[in-house]
């Protein structure tokens, strides 16, 4: 997608000429390089109007009404500058690496006195006032840009279960128990096979990974098992159709769950764990050399997600929802310490 860049001062002093010399809006758009639309919204908006009467299109008059429009529309969001516990709150929250949803929400459930939506909290951060707070956002993003879909390499799996027969509960996340798995890898450019393994449940948007030296299937059944240890309830897993996964059916005998599988190219098929790996590429960057993280490191920030409060659980926490429903094995140590890993951040927020 081309960026749009907004027309300049000398682009209209152009755009004046030719349309007094009765040039049409389509001639104007070639000349200038610009599409048709854009001069027709240029010539409507910006012309000169005076008791109600459409006049002439001038440039000097046009290039003000256009700045004095972006002007006041970075002005939407005064509610935040003017409100300094309010920024303060959001601050405290972005720093936290809570998203503006997030912390739109924690107003809420916090009943705090004041409030601001998610589409103002960005509104704030994309204009000259909150820009340099954009570093503290999951996405690092300045601006909204599009996201493009990669496809995954086609490997024949054996024994292998379409996703079209998983079950309703499944489908509709009505039940605890079902996963999705994926893996990261690192950047080509380090010649490492050093990955990552990735669990997520469906229903509780619980996050387990692990780092595995290959793609091995073997390497990879065993990671799984590894991060099965602590989940009380493990029913089914949905994976996608690369090479880790083509010893499926041991996964399936050693942990008597089902197994199911995404259409090739179709890794939107199992959203959950994507998003999770969107959100594991805050700390480990897309490309980056997964090699040189250590265990503890990776743990630390995986247990950091699992304690983030998510709109979609009610502002609770996945460890809160995985404690609450006797998913996890409570006697390890670690989990009490991830149980109150919230409470900790809550009050860092609020001091």
């Amino acid at each position: 997608m081309k960026k749009y860049i907004h027309i300049k001062k000398e682009e209209r002093n152009e755009i004046s000429i030719l349309v007094n010399m009765g040039y049409k809006i389509t001639d104007i758009a070639k000349a200038l390089g610009r599409d048709a639309g854009t001069i027709s919204r240029e010539l409507s908006r910006n012309h000169k109007r005076r008791y109600g009467i459409d006049g002439p299109y001038e440039a000097l008059s046009a290039d003000h009404k256009a700045y004095v429009r972006r002007k006041y529309a970075k002005c939407q969001n005064k509610k935040i500058r003017e409100s300094k516990p309010l920024l303060e709150f959001i601050v405290a929250g972005l720093k936290n690496s809570w998203s503006p949803d997030i912390i739109s929400g924690r107003m809420v459930e916090e009943r705090q006195p004041f409030y601001a939506s998610k589409t103002a909290i960005y509104q704030y951060l994309y204009s000259p006032y909150g820009q340099h707070l954009c570093k503290y956002l999951p996405s690092k993003k300045y601006n909204r840009k599009p996201h493009n879909r990669s496809k995954i390499k086609k490997v024949m799996i054996p024994s292998r279960v379409g996703i079209e027969l998983r079950s309703a509960e499944i489908n509709t996340k009505s039940t605890y128990g079902h996963y999705e798995g994926d893996t990261l890898v690192s950047g080509k450019q380090y010649h490492t096979t050093t990955s990552l393994s990735v669990l997520y449940e469906r229903k509780a948007r619980y996050i387990k990974a692990e780092k595995i030296s290959s793609l091995k299937p073997d390497v990879f059944n065993q990671a799984v098992l590894n991060m099965s240890k602590n989940i009380q309830l493990f029913l089914s897993c949905t994976l996608d159709n690369g090479i880790e996964n083509t010893h499926h059916t041991d996964l399936k005998t050693k942990l008597n769950i089902d197994t199911y599988f995404c259409d090739p190219y179709s890794s939107w098929q199992k959203p959950g764990v994507e998003n999770a790996n969107k959100l594991i590429r805050r700390f480990i960057p897309k490309g980056a050399n997964i090699n040189k993280y250590s265990n503890g490191y990776i743990q630390y920030h995986i247990n950091k997600l699992n304690n983030t409060p998510r709109k979609i659980l009610g502002y609770k926490t996945p460890t809160e929802v995985m404690l609450e429903n006797d998913l996890l094995v409570v006697n390890n140590t670690n989990l009490v310490d991830n149980k109150h890993q919230l409470e900790r951040a809550l009050v860092a927020l609020r001091g």
